[in-house]
């Protein structure tokens, strides 16, 4: 009551100022009025909005006030962060594109484009009441849901949905979710950039975004058997493992399938297949920063101003530590300040502190995404060295980080130890092996990797008959 309360107090200070605002504008379009005029009462007072306002809180509209406070304010919030994690769509295209050859940069783009497009739809059809489903097959394991009716049944303007814990609408619920949904299937867009077929990639995607993604989520934010761990069940707040980890799980397998660039692994050495633009690659990560405080931000599910300040803090921070860690491991490592290394050094502080952002502290979040850099730097060389070609770095990014961040959370959170690691172990081989029997049917069907000769001329005009950039 006491938050309320609060915010009710700035609704009526909003009202008490709007008159003076809106008569500053009036003045400066009209001849300002008689002296004499000025100095006259009006004979009775009309009710404005503060009153209206009185009005419904005092009288027979009491009980839907709370949409014009705290529920009105979350809903609003829970939008604008669907929003923010759209643009994170954005990001992971210009990233891939900027640390990918300029040859396959419309390849890249148009697999960002089909992702968010048929993740949406595949959602709404039957990812939502899969991923929270109204009835299981195999309860806690499997619950294939039907595509989502009217989520404003309750009337969309009041406690009906979900209460004080879930601020929102039916809606509002929906769309801030399908947002997460197409990430899993773009994380392997990255992994398996510059040599997979479009067509085999296209319907990978599909499914993964469609079933796999949404029955591992299941297990843990649909009420599956996750929740039914020893302590409090698994806890990952809003995703290390399944999202991100459940996305770079699916990319190792396809890579593992699929093979490394032609020319990445020459007479037992690694060659550098560098990527055509930094500037890029840059302002995919910064929009990615961006989007991750509507990613954690918005996994609150309302506006409740304690976690989300928190929330919000612990995000920023550990993406700012996971970058100053990572450029030092580069310095001592490769003797050098790679940027390609301090640009997933910031998103592998995300991806670790994304599992605990709310439950930990502030300097156990600098820990864990300072962690997450030194760890990414390690993981990527490691994986190159075993010829695991991942153009750029997502296995190590969401996968590797993704495992840290969530156990993390049992060493700096107060969850589970064991839940977590059961949570980890559980979630990865299901989207390993899911992923890997869907891509090796995809094998053996039609094919997944383009020809020597596509791969070589680029995807840009192989698959798609036009070059990214027309420069003469």
């Amino acid at each position: 009551m006491k938050k309320m309360s609060i915010l009710r107090t700035w609704l009526l200070a909003g009202c008490l100022a709007f008159p003076l605002f809106a008569g500053n504008v009036i003045a400066q379009d009209e001849p300002a009025p008689e002296p004499a005029a000025a100095e006259e009462a009006p004979a009775e007072e009309e009710a404005g909005p503060v009153d209206d306002y009185l009005e419904m809180v005092d009288g027979a509209g009491a009980e839907y006030a709370p949409a014009f406070d705290f529920f009105a304010v979350s809903m609003l919030w829970t939008v604008i962060a669907a929003a923010l994690v759209f643009i994170m769509h954005l990001g992971f295209a210009t990233l891939e594109a900027g640390l990918t050859q300029s040859k396959n940069t419309v390849n890249i783009l148009f697999k960002n484009v089909w992702i968010i497009s048929v993740g949406l739809l595949t959602y709404a059809a039957i990812g939502f009441n899969t991923h929270y489903p109204g009835s299981w097959q195999i309860p806690g394991w499997l619950g294939i849901g039907t595509p989502i009716g009217d989520l404003n049944a309750d009337g969309g303007d009041g406690w009906g949905y979900g209460g004080l814990g879930l601020a929102m609408t039916g809606f509002g619920d929906f769309i801030f979710q399908a947002m997460f949904a197409a990430t899993a299937a773009t994380i392997v867009s990255g992994a398996v950039a510059e040599r997979i077929k479009l067509s085999s990639f296209m319907i990978f995607s599909t499914i993964l975004v469609a079933l796999g993604y949404t029955i591992a989520g299941s297990w843990h934010w649909g009420g599956g058997w996750l929740g039914s761990l020893p302590g409090d069940g698994f806890y990952d707040f809003a995703g290390s493992t399944v999202v991100h980890g459940f996305g770079g799980a699916a990319a190792l397998a396809c890579v593992m399938l699929l093979g490394p660039r032609k020319g990445k692994y020459v007479d037992g050495g690694i060659k550098p297949i560098v990527g055509h633009s930094k500037p890029l690659a840059a302002i995919g990560v910064f929009l990615l920063f961006f989007g991750w405080f509507g990613f954690n931000g918005g996994s609150v599910l309302s506006a409740n101003p304690g976690p989300l300040g928190l929330v919000f803090t612990t995000t920023a921070l550990a993406a700012a530590a996971g970058a100053v860690t990572s450029i030092f491991t580069s310095i001592i490592v490769l003797k050098k300040p790679d940027l390609s290394m301090a640009l997933n050094g910031i998103l592998a502080g995300l991806v670790s502190i994304t599992a605990g952002a709310d439950s930990v502290g502030v300097w156990a979040s600098v820990l864990m995404g300072g962690v997450g850099g030194v760890i990414v730097v390690f993981s990527i060389l490691f994986l190159d060295k075993i010829k695991i070609d991942d153009p750029v770095g997502a296995i190590s990014v969401h996968g590797t980080c993704g495992i840290w961040g969530t156990v993390a959370v049992g060493i700096f959170g107060g969850a589970n130890l064991f839940s977590q690691i059961v949570g980890v172990v559980a979630v990865y081989v299901f989207a390993f092996a899911f992923a890997f029997v869907l891509f090796l049917i995809l094998k053996v069907t039609i094919g997944v990797r383009v020809s020597e000769e596509e791969e070589a001329e680029g995807l840009d005009v192989a698959e798609h008959g036009a070059p990214a950039y027309n420069i003469t």
